[in-house]
């Protein structure tokens, strides 16, 4: 099960997500992770998609257990399957 303390852990592939913070305006979106590489974000609402850079977003991500959870891009940026290697400190504000 996906909790803010292993969200870094998990495949996002799934998850509705909404861009509240980036670099360029034209980033701004909301919808439904649909792919993940290692530098961009696929995010598609309704008809639109959009491939976002991870290193210039800040993604408010839907928890299947009901809960919202905040995350840098910068902390994804790797391969889903090589995020499972690295460590994390978790830190709530």
């Amino acid at each position: 099960m996906i909790t803010p303390y292993n969200v870094l852990r998990h495949e996002l592939v799934g998850l509705h997500a909404k861009v509240v913070d980036a670099t360029h305006e034209g980033y701004k979106c909301q919808g439904c992770i649909f792919r993940e590489t290692r530098n961009t974000i696929g995010v598609k609402h309704q008809e639109k998609t959009k491939m976002l850079p991870k290193d210039s977003i800040t993604l408010e991500l839907d928890l299947p257990g009901g809960c919202r959870v905040r995350v840098d891009g910068r902390l994804l940026l790797s391969r889903p399957e090589d995020r499972i290697k690295k460590k994390y400190r978790i830190r709530f504000m």
